[in-house]
């Protein structure tokens, strides 16, 4: 047990280490979509000031008894925030509360104290004066780090008989692993100190919660072994998917059971490989990426009607978009499964934490250095408040032994929703290999053949085929309205199936989970763009040869290029990061047009590299996986300035530079 007494907020014993590595998949600051205007008339957002001498990079928020915000940065810092609701001051109080910490990023409070991770550590901060300084900061459990950028910890997370769970990221060494004993876990540690191993498989795992059960759910980012973004139900003793945690599953205290070596380096699908494997927990909802989200980070549920018409649902941050996503569950034969919906956009800055005040608004904690987001400002503490007027909405989306059932929040135009023109499915899934993410696979649509609308106008029932277990379906509705003429806010939904009800017809369950899509080829639909053999006629080899490669904080090696007007260049890319990269060379004035356009791609974007089909793309490497090199030749252009950018969506509005052309 590690104690301080010093009056000063600092704790000794920690080292101060910030990184700008990124610690989830970052997201593009373009502009965002009307939603969020569209959005403001039911959900507020404001801004709670900050004063110009902080910088409050939020790594957790936690609320004292006396209604007070504690905010964790990611500079080490615990600041304490008098009257965030600016009910007194439009200013609100800010005091250092404690610094010297190790990277923090969570906060939480319980009997007077607060709790954070730190690299190595979980970590009890007490102010046992009362003068509003910490003095005692206790070590209540430690583990052992490598040093490697990417060992992140998360949590505590109270459970309700006061035991603790924390994550700790895997390492990455070109890949996700487990350097050092735990990484990859979850941990359930006591308040003296008593550690069991609760749960593995895990990769990034940011942020996890409780529903309104007392469950616990952690959201995952893309990465190897994960092909989007989702969130996984876990007991204890379960498994969620990376293997790489698994080198610890012999030991004497783990409460997992199942082997790394059994894990091939591609199995299939997720689903496939699951059955007949005791604890392989399946994730309970998937978030496709760049469509809903590219990097889910806070997880809380709305367990009263405070906050709209949603009660029991779960919120969804996500640092790269800039927004909070909507997750409705239900269990079928025993394990969750459900549907994401888009909730609000617009935020300031990448959203890390979330913490509900004593009101019930939502403060949201962001930070985007060296992770980028939709939101363009480095940091931001923002407040949410349901204004009490209801939005036209899906409430839930409910499997049936014929299809699904749809709640809305207001009654429907009855005509238009019963006509099956207006409901339109497709079912897809991911790769489970370890390759960095997955592009859609197996994707098929699914025939909407009946749509019943019941009496009071708030259900539709319909009757769908083609639908398949393991697969994620989407479902888009076009021009539905309310009785009243109001339209649904968000028309879209995607719905996980892990399980069908009893009853239901055998064609869904023995759906061909085998047939893939035409090979992707990940590098857009023109081969002129990308040329990566050298063309005949270069019998001298290229005029020039660029050599360009990743540095931390989402960024080329080299923002400035230059070469002569009609020079054949050579340019080889070399990812070196922990994520996926492409490079894309434009007409001048259209980085941010591509970007965007990347980023409207959508579940189509991944077999495309994320290359958009437009003229303003001149010359582009593939999307290459982390740790791969890529060369393509090209002419270059007439005289000017040509911008180049990553166009994996979140990546382009600080991964980006110039080729000059001379």
């Amino acid at each position: 047990m590690v104690k301080s007494t010093s009056k000063t907020p600092t704790a000794s014993v920690f080292t101060r280490l910030l990184t700008v590595s990124a610690l989830l998949c970052s997201g593009v600051a373009f502009s965002q979509t009307d939603f969020s205007t569209k959005e403001n008339p039911f959900y507020k957002l404001t801004d709670v000031p900050i004063p110009d001498s902080v910088m409050l990079e939020v790594g957790g928020l936690a609320f004292t008894d006396d209604d007070r915000l504690g905010v964790a940065t990611r500079r080490g810092e615990i600041w304490m925030i008098d009257d965030p609701y600016q009910k007194k001051s439009i200013k609100p109080k800010y005091t250092l509360f404690a610094n010297g910490l190790h990277e923090p990023l969570w906060l939480a409070y319980r009997k007077g104290s607060f709790y954070t991770t730190q690299r190595s550590e979980l970590t009890k901060i007490t102010d046992t004066d009362k003068d509003g300084i910490a003095d005692k900061f206790n070590t209540v459990y430690s583990w052992p780090i490598s040093g490697n950028y990417h060992e992140y910890s998360y949590g505590p997370l109270f459970l309700p008989n006061g035991d603790m769970l924390v994550t700790l990221n895997l390492s990455w060494v070109g890949r996700g692993e487990s350097l050092t004993k735990w990484r990859g876990w979850m941990l359930k540690i006591t308040e003296d100190g008593k550690m069991t191993p609760f749960a593995t498989g895990m990769r990034s795992p940011a942020a996890f919660g409780l529903n309104s059960q007392g469950d616990i759910f952690f959201a995952e980012n893309q990465g190897d072994w994960i092909g989007s973004g989702r969130i996984t139900h876990l007991n204890e003793g379960d498994f969620a998917g990376h293997p790489a945690g698994l080198k610890w599953s012999g030991e004497p205290a783990s409460t997992v059971h199942l082997e790394r070596s059994s894990f091939a380096d591609s199995v299939g699908t997720m689903y496939d490989y699951a059955q007949g494997k005791p604890h392989f927990k399946l994730p309970s909802v998937w978030f496709p990426h760049t469509v809903m989200g590219i990097s889910t980070s806070a997880i809380l549920s709305m367990d009263s009607d405070a906050f709209g018409p949603f009660k029991g649902q779960l919120l969804v941050g996500d640092q790269g978009h800039s927004k909070i996503m909507r997750t409705y569950l239900e269990k079928v034969n025993g394990q969750y499964q459900g549907a994401c919906f888009p909730f609000r956009e617009g935020f300031s800055s990448g959203i890390l934490r979330m913490a509900w005040g004593s009101d019930q608004s939502l403060f949201v904690g962001m930070t985007s250095r060296g992770w980028a987001s939709t939101g363009k400002a480095q940091y931001g503490l923002q407040r949410l408040t349901w204004t009490k007027q209801i939005p036209m909405e899906i409430k839930t989306m409910s499997i049936t032994t014929t299809g699904f059932e749809l709640e809305f929040t207001k009654p429907v135009d009855p005509k238009k929703a019963s006509d099956t023109d207006h409901y339109k499915m497709t079912g897809f899934t991911y790769s489970y290999h370890k390759k960095y993410g997955s592009p859609v696979i197996n994707s098929a649509p699914c025939l909407v053949q009946k749509a019943e609308v019941s009496a009071d106008g708030l259900k539709v029932s319909l009757t769908v085929s083609g639908l398949r277990a393991g697969y994620v379906h989407e479902l888009k509705i076009n021009d539905l309205n309310s009785k009243n003429g109001e339209a649904i806010l968000h028309p879209l939904a995607y719905y996980t199936i892990n399980s069908f009800p009893e009853g239901t017809q055998q064609t869904h369950q023995h759906a061909d989970h085998q047939k893939p899509n035409t090979t992707p080829t990940a590098c857009g639909i023109d081969p002129d763009k990308s040329v990566q053999s050298q063309p005949a006629t270069w019998t001298d080899g290229p005029d020039i040869t660029i050599t360009m490669s990743t540095k931390p904080g989402l960024k080329f090696d080299q923002e400035l290029l230059e070469v002569k007007a009609g020079s054949k260049v050579k340019l080889s890319f070399n990812n070196n990061d922990d994520m996926l990269h492409n490079l894309v060379i434009t007409s001048p004035g259209s980085s941010e047009k591509v970007g965007q356009l990347a980023m409207d791609m959508g579940l189509d974007g991944a077999n495309a590299g994320y290359i958009p089909n437009d003229k303003s793309v001149l010359f582009h490497t593939c999307l290459i996986q982390p740790e791969t090199t890529q060369s393509i030749y090209f002419t270059a252009p007439a005289p000017g300035d040509y911008p180049f950018l990553c166009s994996f969506p979140g990546h382009a509005f600080v991964m980006k530079g110039i080729l000059r052309v001379r």
